[in-house]
């Protein structure tokens, strides 16, 4: 009942008010894009009905422009498919405009558990003793990523804000201007945008949106929780990756680092002094005004000057004074919203969001093999070393090290990054960034030569105030994972450094790279026990274990339903924090606006907190768990031999658009890690690599392997089992319906013109069939009709974006198709692959 009503809210706020603005902006006229929007309807029917009918992308645009708007002239269909594209591309900006402006009236029907909601659980349960008690400690930490999958501009997120508003107000001449302003703004970057650029887009939705959410956030918590002395100000934390993360992108160096943390000090503080300026205007009494005009003041110049910062302590000391006098004096009168700038300056202190250094293990694999070599304990390589004498270097033995000594950027680059971090704690404090986290790791070596690096760039030991994080990304790498935090819980110069760490240990576990290694099911499942056996390992030595998820926007990098996923956990996973990367354009789609921040903040909140508090500890029996292995094995099997197919690589390199994302001025990291010429998997990053599969309305990461594996065992009379386990385990029917999702936004008629194709027919088939396959076994085990069957509003809302970026889709496969033709123009389809990147990317919203 819920949800129909949700659904029929949905076609009132979304369906039918896209549909009204659309057609006053497809009618609106533009300098030399006359008529263009009439013919978007055309179009997109002749797309629908054409791939319906077989036909192939070339056929629907030929049939297009002979009959519909007579255009013969390859150059001339060209230029029109270019200004298609402008159109699709804000239509798509439109369209994420009303769906915003809606969100708030949809969270009326929804069934997810509000803090509202659970506030009132606690109540009807008299639970608030241990809610208190955990409420105190727990938080979820949301850390903020520049993959080049997020690009829209200032200018373009402004109008999206001034629409959201002029669209919930009905104000339909002012929405006429704003489309105009729209059409008028140009959606991509003449130029790739730098780290810093990166960084800036990112902290714009910081200050404009994160800042009073958090903030009021902790508010409704502080009100509503019967504890008078609340003051867990880390209930929501913010991580920040631009600028920090320089995991293969050669463009992150120190000195960007450096600027980046200062611009999260300089916007934080110019925060501070606009609601400082606006509580002068209420705290107009004389015995104030001095202190309220010194703290403005400095707020003034810290915001200005990066050498001129303001500390946190002072600025507390100097609040509560002025509160002291507001309750002695003057009635408490505005306390609140004094109250409130406290609070906020409690939350954020002079850093904002912590910034994370992030590194590849083999570039300070190649750091220390450099210095060694340099210091002349080795003569080429580590492997001259004894395990024993290895580890005394980096644990023991000093090393005086000078960034120009070095010829490698890359280690110069390391040693000067290492040296700096102690310079960006003194001034944004230490929480302004104090975690290194360790791609790739597969060994002790990952932790073991960033802590020694840190001791030879001049950190004293019991001064390391950073927490050393490995990323266990590979199934490698997990498996590995519980030897490897044995031997440094083992290791005495690491355990003294634990225990300065308040005996706590971050791990991270990464979904993009493990999807991409292990297929879908299998990746997923070997992280949830990696969790599980690193809680046990880290329990037995008086650890508290910290699981921090590298969770993409779509279900192939470990995106879908965040909180559903949550919810899921097993009791044997520990639950201390929940800590998680927000990646590409699921940004501004999931955390874009307030309202949608504190909402799925919430849903964190509530996920992490209800799993132990009402009896929803999950358990997945040895049966249940045997059963999950077999799949995983099964589909692992299928997928692995996919990617060994002779076909595999070359088809992503040659039918999809795969090395057209480096092209884009989307991001500024390369589309793959390293300088090898050659193009392997393991070098590929996940983002070009699951948004390409996605750009070809094919999904396969998402889903590959899971109908094979299901019905292999629906062959040996074993269906039953299956459907009771998507019964009876959260966990894995979360799994199922992430799927579900993938293969709701697949499309095969799209390609189905190389189901012939002499090169990579064979290979388009065994993909297809899997499809069907997938398609079929998943709706049998969940007992649907349809694919997302329980999720009418996601459904609808999906059903509409693939709907507007349908003709952008066709000109894509068009201009593939002709690329390989070999066309006299074909710079300029190469141009059409690169701009419908955009479009798709936004309407999808999880992509890549």
């Amino acid at each position: 009942m819920q949800e129909s009503r949700r659904l029929e809210e949905f076609k009132k706020s979304v369906t039918n008010k896209f549909n009204i603005y659309n057609s006053l902006f497809l009618s609106l006229p533009y300098r030399n894009v006359e008529n263009v929007g009439m013919l978007v309807p055309l179009l997109f029917h002749q797309c629908e009905t054409g791939l319906s009918a077989g036909k192939n992308p070339q056929e629907i645009l030929e049939a297009f422009f002979t009959n519909m708007v007579e255009i013969q002239d390859e150059r001339e269909r060209l230029d029109f498919m270019f200004r298609f594209i402008q159109y699709v591309e804000r239509q798509v900006v439109l369209y994420d405009s009303v769906e915003d402006a809606a969100f708030p009236k949809l969270q009326k029907y929804t069934n997810s558990l509000s803090i509202k909601d659970y506030f009132g659980l606690v109540n009807r349960t008299k639970n608030w003793d241990k809610v208190t008690k955990k409420l105190s400690s727990f938080s979820a930490r949301i850390v903020l990523t520049a993959h080049p999958t997020q690009f829209y501009t200032p200018a373009i997120l402004d109008i999206i804000s001034e629409l959201r508003t002029l669209i919930d107000q009905d104000r339909i001449h002012d929405i006429d201007l704003t489309l105009q302003q729209l059409g008028l703004t140009s959606l991509v970057n003449s130029k790739k945008p730098t780290p810093l650029d990166e960084a800036k887009n990112i902290i714009y939705i910081l200050r404009n949106t994160y800042y009073d959410a958090v903030g009021e956030l902790f508010q409704y918590v502080k009100r509503n929780i019967r504890n008078k002395d609340f003051d867990n100000y880390r209930l929501i934390k913010l991580g920040f990756w631009p600028g920090g993360d320089r995991d293969g992108n050669p463009y992150v160096t120190a000195d960007i680092t450096q600027k980046v943390a200062e611009e999260l000090r300089l916007t934080l503080m110019k925060c501070y002094y606009n609601e400082l300026k606006e509580l002068r205007k209420k705290l107009t009494f004389k015995g104030l005004q001095e202190e309220l005009l010194a703290l403005s003041t400095k707020l003034y110049v810290a915001m200005f000057d990066p050498n001129a910062p303001i500390s946190y302590q002072e600025m507390v000391e100097r609040l509560e004074a002025i509160r002291e006098k507001l309750e002695a004096n003057y009635h408490e009168l505005y306390l609140d919203r004094l109250d409130n700038l406290i609070d906020k300056v409690h939350i954020f202190k002079t850093h904002f969001a912590t910034l994370d250094i992030r590194q590849d293990h083999r570039k300070h694999k190649l750091a220390v093999e450099t210095i060694l070599k340099q210091k002349g304990i080795i003569k080429e390589s580590l492997d001259e070393l004894k395990e024993k004498e290895l580890l005394k270097w980096l644990l023991k033995e000093n090393v005086q090290l000078n960034a120009t000594d070095f010829d490698e950027e890359i280690v110069k680059d390391t040693i000067t990054n290492i040296k700096q971090l102690k310079k960006i704690q003194d001034s944004n404090g230490e929480e302004g960034c104090n975690r290194y986290i360790i791609s790739n790791s597969e060994d002790i070596h990952s932790v073991l030569f960033v802590f020694g690096l840190f001791r030879w760039c001049g950190w004293n030991e019991e001064e390391i105030t950073f927490d050393i994080i490995p990323l266990f990304e590979t199934m490698k790498g997990m498996d590995a994972a519980e030897e490897v935090m044995q031997t440094l819980f083992d290791t005495p110069s690491y355990r003294k450094h634990l225990e300065r760490r308040d005996d706590t240990h971050t791990i991270m576990l990464g979904f993009s790279d493990g999807t991409k290694d292990g297929g879908y099911l299998k990746a997923n499942w070997s992280i949830l026990k990696t969790k599980e056996t690193l809680s046990k390992v880290c329990r037995k030595n008086g650890i508290k274990a910290i699981f921090f998820d590298g969770r993409g926007g779509p279900p192939a990098r470990g995106g879908g339903k965040t909180h559903r996923f949550y919810a899921a956990q097993t009791k044997d996973v520990a639950n201390h924090e929940i800590q998680l990367t927000i990646q590409g354009q699921t940004i501004t789609s999931t955390y874009g606006t307030k309202e949608q921040f504190m909402h799925n903040s919430e849903q964190l909140l509530t996920a992490g907190l209800s799993n132990n508090l009402f009896g929803k500890e999950h358990v997945i029996s040895v049966s249940q768990r045997k059963l999950i292995e077999e799949l995983s094995e099964l589909s692992f099997e299928k997928y692995d031999r996919l990617k060994q197919h002779k076909k595999f690589m070359p088809y992503l390199e040659h039918r999809s658009t795969l090395k057209y994302y480096t092209r884009a001025n989307i991001g500024s990291r390369p589309g793959k890690r390293g300088n090898k010429s050659q193009l392997t998997l393991s070098d590929l990053r996940a983002i070009s690599f699951v948004g390409s599969w996605s750009q070809l309305k094919q999904n396969v990461p998402g889903y590959f392997g899971l109908g094979t594996a299901i019905n292999e065992l629906k062959e040996q009379g074993r269906l039953a089992e299956v459907k009771k386990l998507y019964r009876e385990v959260p966990f894995f029917r979360a799994l199922m319906h992430n799927s579900m999702m993938s293969l709701a936004k697949t499309n095969f008629d799209l390609t189905s013109y190389m189901k012939n194709d002499p090169e990579f027919g064979d290979f388009w088939n065994i993909l297809h069939d899997e499809y069907q396959l997938s398609k079929k076994m998943l709706l049998q085990i969940s007992r649907h009709k349809i694919l997302m069957e329980d999720e009418e509003v996601s459904r609808e809302s999906i059903n509409i974006r693939e709907k507007i970026v349908l003709p952008l889709l066709v000109i894509q496969q068009n201009a593939l198709y002709h690329i390989t033709q070999n066309s006299k123009y074909k710079d300029l389809y190469e141009k059409i692959v690169t701009r419908s990147l955009y479009g798709n990317i936004n309407a999808s919203r999880n992509s890549a």
